[in-house]
């Protein structure tokens, strides 16, 4: 999930199949005062379980519907954003995923990391492919959402990793992402064969920052702390927490 800090909105990225997931917008009810165990409150009022609005969003190039963000394949791919309403939050009978046709919302396979920063929404797809209903096939997208322009941008795509077990710059699979201080992203890669901190500078270019060396477990959690000169990681199995203190800088389009 990441939070917009002003508004106190939540986006939310639905890891699915069968169909494939949306990415989702909470927006609190009127009078949400944000604040130390205001969410709790919220949900512990009698009509916490339904307070406030949630909605899938669907893209738009120009006047057409995308029916999967999937189609697009080019950084700096812009679409357009609408939000529609989910009919049954609750999911009483039907997933909210299955509420919708596939011509009211816009899907994606593999929805996953997500982070504010730069006055909006990054957020992850790991991978897609033709049989699982996906429109072309990659290994990894980032997408930034603009909540002022309603928009959300195609920032990088990683082809299809056709030898994962080599290490040459073919990464796949970016899983939980952070945003750094420094530009760009952080993204803890979960895909086959080596596993990196890869990270992504403002313009869209891909750099290994870190190789898990003991297993073939996934990175996971990356965070800066608060002074932005520690970046600290997880390897997920046997549960290695990492505290990796640079020298930081802002990396350029020819950082390795």
């Amino acid at each position: 999930m990441a939070v917009d800090p002003y508004t106190h909105s939540i986006y939310l990225t639905e890891d699915a199949s069968g169909p494939n997931g949306l990415y989702f917008r909470w927006t609190p009810p009127t009078g949400f005062r944000a604040g130390k165990g205001a969410l709790r409150a919220l949900a512990q009022r009698p009509d916490g379980g339904t307070a406030g609005s949630l909605a899938a969003m669907r893209c738009l190039r120009g006047d057409a519907h995308v029916a999967d963000l999937s189609e697009a394949t080019t950084p700096g791919t812009r679409y357009r954003v609408e939000w529609v309403e989910v009919p049954d939050r609750d999911a009483r009978t039907v997933s909210v995923r299955k509420q919708f046709t596939d011509a009211e919302v816009t899907r994606s396979r593999k929805l996953e990391g997500a982070w504010w920063g730069d006055g909006g929404a990054y957020f992850v797809a790991s991978y897609a492919r033709h049989d699982d209903g996906s429109a072309n096939e990659h290994d990894g997208q980032v997408w930034f959402y603009d909540p002022r322009r309603q928009t959300v941008t195609l920032k990088t795509i990683f082809g299809v990793n056709t030898d994962p077990e080599a290490d040459h710059g073919n990464y796949d699979g970016p899983d939980n992402i952070t945003v750094s201080p420094y530009g760009g992203v952080i993204l803890a890669e979960d895909g086959a064969g080596v596993s990196h901190l890869v990270g992504v500078t403002e313009q869209g270019k891909a750099y290994p920052l870190a190789r898990n060396e003991l297993n073939d477990s996934e990175f996971t959690g990356p965070t800066f702390s608060a002074d932005g000169k520690t970046l600290f990681a997880n390897i997920q199995s046997p549960g290695y927490v990492f505290a990796i203190t640079g020298p930081w800088g802002r990396p350029g389009n020819g950082h390795r």
